[in-house]
């Protein structure tokens, strides 16, 4: 049976044998930047889901940077998790940005500059989700690099109360796979793909998840990342308060 690891493996490999992948390198152990990602990121801007979309979401890797920074050209509000979700999200609001300094606004080495950590209880509603991926599949299950932060991310915005939002992952073309991905019940599986060709929907039968699964978070998920320490403080706060209501 394949594993996630053995996709990854795959990926990594013709992406750097092809030459399709670009800055920073090795490609291997991280979400690969790839030839196209602007294509991809003009092909999510033709999107209606994009167009009504206020507050986005977007991971911070390297491959995503264009449409970080088409986000805040087109005057929306981008939220990028901190690295390792140490200290939660960054919120960038375009008034923040001056005209044509999109781009290194969007990037991860100035984005403190232009934005700013906010706490969980300050998270603005969320209508757009970007994650990275390594490989996806047609039907929406995805394979990350690995560490579940994606996964962890979107538990997150539900746990808050954000509603069921589009996931939309840009790969290069390559990185699709009929490979058949297993799930575990916490994946993240997305509803569009973008590559640097077309736009498909994937009309994915997987449910995403609702929360955070608290019976498989441990003791040093909870060390090295005090956000979700932070949240089931917000939450047991929350469902104390409505006890005390009733």
């Amino acid at each position: 049976m394949v594993t996630k690891q053995d996709i990854r493996e795959e990926k990594w490999n013709y992406l750097a044998q092809q030459k399709l992948g670009r800055f920073p390198f090795p490609l291997q152990n991280r979400i690969p930047n790839f030839k196209g990602a602007e294509k991809a990121a003009h092909f999510v801007t033709t999107m209606p889901e994009y167009q009504e979309a206020k507050v986005i979401k977007v991971n911070p890797d390297s491959p995503q940077l264009p449409i970080r920074a088409q986000i805040l050209k087109d005057g929306k509000t981008l939220l990028v998790p901190t690295p390792r979700l140490k200290a939660g999200f960054i919120m960038v609001k375009p008034e923040w940005v001056p005209h044509g300094e999109e781009r290194k606004a969007a990037s991860l080495s100035h984005i403190k500059s232009y934005g700013k950590e906010i706490p969980l209880s300050e998270m603005p509603r969320i209508d757009l989700f970007f994650t990275g991926s390594v490989a996806l599949h047609r039907d929406g299950r995805r394979v990350g690099k690995g560490e579940g932060y994606s996964d962890r991310e979107y538990a997150i915005i539900r746990e808050l109360g954000n509603p069921d939002v589009p996931i939309i992952g840009t790969i290069h073309s390559a990185q699709l796979t009929e490979l058949d991905i297993p799930r575990d019940p916490y994946d993240l599986t997305v509803d569009y793909i973008a590559t640097e060709t077309e736009l498909i929907k994937t009309n994915s039968p997987y449910k995403k998840p609702s929360g955070i699964l608290w019976d498989l978070v441990t003791e040093e998920e909870l060390e090295e990342m005090p956000v979700l320490r932070e949240i089931r403080d917000l939450t047991k706060r929350k469902h104390g308060e409505e006890d005390s209501n009733e």
